[in-house]
C-alpha cells in the first residue's frame, strides 16, 4: 500500500481544495488535493485529503503540517486509510 495518500483534519470549514493544495504545494508535486463537502450543507465537512506523486514528499509534509494552526485549529495530518466498507451497503440487489 502506497502511504502517499494523505488524510488533513480539522480544517477550517473556509478553506477550498485549491488553498488545500496550496498549503502543501511546497512539499512536493501533488496529484490530487480535495476538501470534502457535504451536499446537503453544500459547506465543507472540515476535513480533506492530499495526494503526492512520491512518498518522500508526504512523510515531509506529514512532519511540517501536523499540529500546525490554520485559522486557530491545529491540523490533524496522517496518512488515509482506505475506507471500509460500511454495514448494509454490500453489492446485493434492491428487493
Amino acid at each position: 500500500m502506497a502511504n502517499n495518500r494523505l488524510y488533513v483534519g480539522n480544517l477550517p470549514y473556509s478553506v477550498t481544495s485549491e488553498q488545500l493544495q496550496s498549503m502543501f504545494a511546497e512539499y512536493g508535486e501533488i496529484t490530487s488535493a480535495y476538501v470534502i463537502i457535504d451536499k446537503r450543507f453544500n459547506r465543507s465537512k472540515g476535513f480533506g485529503f492530499v495526494e503526492f506523486a512520491a512518498e518522500d514528499a508526504a512523510t515531509a509534509a506529514i512532519e511540517a503540517m501536523n499540529g500546525k494552526e490554520i485559522d486557530g485549529r491545529a491540523l490533524v495530518v496522517n496518512v488515509a486509510r482506505p475506507m471500509e466498507p460500511r454495514p448494509g451497503f454490500q453489492n446485493r440487489p434492491r428487493q
